[in-house]
């Protein structure tokens, strides 16, 4: 009984339940959703993950402990201009079906695909939507090269993001940066509306911290991808050859799922010399153990209007460990979150000049008793998977009351 009278949330998302960023990203928040939330979640997974049938048995099992109804669909990727048309036009069919069948009370659309198909459902059949923008979509697929600025294919997605954000009841960013370009961009349809900014959040409870640096030489780190195009690994090369310079004993290590040939040949291309440097795959839950070695970590990515909308999973894990950041500007709220709660360097410019003020701030940073503290304070502040949790629940609860109160009225 006490499951039927809770409000019945759809989540609709291109990204796969079987995939890292699912289970982080998705699947983390909507356990915690569930205690006060009928969930159902419509996914679309890799063919790869298809084959993995002990990962598949091992989510659904989850689901189902915590009464989650998991709808998976296969992710086309042919034809390749066609597909993502088609995935659209299903994933509508199956959401209004879900609709249909009583099961949705509001929908929560994970990005921009699922917010147009959420922005149907709403127009079809009334049901309140929540835009969950995550970035800033049509500004990285003109930086990746995939869409040229103000043609047709450019216009129409402009005027689908501004009908998302005018219609949905409410709108989610994951960077302060993301809403202050949209205010500028969308000022009437945005004129009365609120976002709700929820960072990337991190599970802290995996990522232990760390009080003190660890002892011997320094190891210098990295985490995640590099070969992205959105990563300047350019500039992490010369970042580590400026240390290895300036540091006889110093070590450093790149965690990651690229090319471990491709990373190591771009460093030495650099001038790092290879003989003091680890680049290593690991499965995620081998993460956390493995940076705790760390003594800074390193970040840099391509900046501009494409990356205000970017919150690095990474830098929760990272300060959430103790860990602090070195990293550069124009990249979400990273560099208001480095200078705000003093847990990091920003690295201003690759040029001799840029490396030497960012190597002086950075050993004065290090120097710090009190720096490990306050990057695990600013992980619990910002990227707490709970206050995340807690914060898209507040999202519901706003947009459910908002629902009751205009039927009432009607």
């Amino acid at each position: 009984m006490l499951a039927k009278a809770m409000p019945a949330c759809l989540y609709i998302t291109r990204n796969g339940l079987l995939e890292p960023l699912g289970q982080s990203q998705v699947l983390a928040y909507l356990k915690g959703l569930s205690k006060s939330y009928r969930i159902s979640v419509i996914t679309f997974e890799k063919a790869d993950d298809w084959l993995n049938k002990a990962e598949i048995a091992r989510v659904r099992e989850v689901c189902r402990e915590h009464g989650i109804v998991w709808l998976p669909q296969r992710f086309q990727r042919r034809p390749k201009l066609l597909a993502p048309g088609f995935g659209m036009g299903w994933l509508l069919a199956l959401t209004l079906r879900e609709v249909r069948a009583g099961n949705v009370d509001l929908i929560h659309a994970r990005s921009y695909l699922p917010a147009i198909v959420a922005l149907a459902a709403y127009k079809v059949a009334g049901v309140p939507f929540i835009f969950d923008m995550r970035a800033l979509w049509p500004e990285e697929l003109i930086t990746a090269g995939r869409l040229k600025r103000d043609s047709p294919l450019h216009r129409g997605l402009r005027w689908a993001e501004e009908a998302c954000l005018r219609r949905a009841s409410a709108t989610v960013s994951l960077t302060h940066a993301a809403v202050v370009y949209l205010r500028e961009c969308y000022p009437h349809a945005l004129a009365e509306k609120e976002i709700t900014v929820i960072p990337t959040c991190t599970d802290l409870g995996r990522f232990s911290y760390r009080p003190k640096l660890p002892a011997g030489p320094r190891v210098y780190g990295c985490v995640g991808t590099m070969l992205s195009g959105w990563f300047r690994i350019d500039w992490l090369g010369q970042f580590f050859a400026y240390v290895a310079q300036h540091d006889g004993e110093a070590r450093f290590e790149i965690l990651t799922k690229d090319d471990i040939s491709a990373v190591t040949q771009s460093l030495a291309a650099s001038g790092v010399p290879l003989d003091r440097v680890t680049v290593a795959s690991v499965r995620p839950d081998e993460v956390a153990q493995r940076i705790r070695a760390h003594t800074v970590s390193a970040m840099f990515f391509t900046s501009g209007k494409s990356k205000l909308g970017s919150c690095p999973t990474r830098m929760g894990e990272l300060l959430g460990s103790g860990i602090p950041i070195i990293a550069n500007h124009g990249v979400g709220d990273v560099a208001r979150i480095i200078q705000e709660y003093r847990v990091g360097v920003l690295l201003e410019a690759a040029t001799s000049e840029g490396m030497g003020a960012a190597w002086s701030a950075l050993n004065a940073l290090l120097s710090d008793t009190e720096c490990p503290q306050r990057c695990r304070e600013a992980a619990e502040a910002i990227f707490s998977l709970e206050a995340g949790i807690n914060a898209y629940s507040a999202v519901y609860k706003n947009v459910l009351r908002g629902s009751v109160f205009r039927a009432a009225e009607s």
